[in-house]
């Protein structure tokens, strides 16, 4: 695989590939594979070794090394995106979240009203508002510091890691972009189909640990 234009990863950090809580989307094909595997290939390729569910919290710890959280449902993230992404953890001892630009109108709904008479608001600026993508990684002394960490809903795994360590968002390259739905498979599949009209060019390498 060519890894260009991210650095060739180094052998490093555990990982894990998260499907659970997720239905029956992980197992959804893209390019003929289904993507958790796609997933895990990714990872396996960004030089991180994979662990399963029956690896024990303590032994993780104990291992004291970064651990990886990668969502299937974000099957083709490139794996030089998740090396680079382990590279800056490992560099400045911070947590690295994977994330995109909100780029849909978000708008405010009055507390309390649900169902077709919710009064909705004013459009919120989405200036500074972000998805969490993937991955996130944590380097060795937030792994000892914290307890397991819950991935079902990465958004609120890192609105709890926030609380507890210095985070670093880095912009994910479109190919990365998270699936909810069979149609938004397809549509990746479709955006990263050689050849399609809208296939995402070739992302940018992060900017180095301590750049603006």
């Amino acid at each position: 695989m060519t890894l260009d234009p991210y650095d060739v990863p180094v052998e490093s950090g555990l990982g894990m590939v998260v499907e659970g809580d997720r239905g029956s989307l992980p197992f959804s094909l893209v390019h003929g594979e289904s993507l958790v595997a796609c997933a895990a290939w990714a990872l396996a390729d960004a030089g991180v070794t994979v662990v399963d569910a029956s690896v024990t919290w303590a032994g993780i710890q104990e291992a004291q090394e970064s651990f990886v959280l990668h969502d299937a449902l974000c099957p083709l993230t490139p794996s030089a995106f998740i090396a680079e992404c382990v590279r800056v953890s490992l560099a400045d001892d911070v947590v690295v979240v994977g994330v995109r630009a909100v780029t849909d109108t978000v708008k405010e709904v009055a507390d309390g009203m649900v169902g077709p008479d919710r009064m909705v608001g004013a459009t919120v600026d989405r200036a500074g508002l972000l998805e969490v993508w993937s991955p996130v990684v944590l380097p060795a002394a937030v792994c000892a510091a914290i307890e397991a960490p819950d991935p079902a809903s990465f958004a609120r795994l890192v609105a709890a890691l926030r609380e507890r360590a210095e985070i670093r968002f880095v912009p994910a390259p479109a190919e990365a972009r998270r699936v909810g739905s069979p149609d938004d498979v397809r549509l990746l599949s479709a955006l990263t189909t050689p050849g399609h009209p809208e296939r995402p060019s070739a992302p940018q390498p992060l900017a180095s640990p301590g750049s603006p």
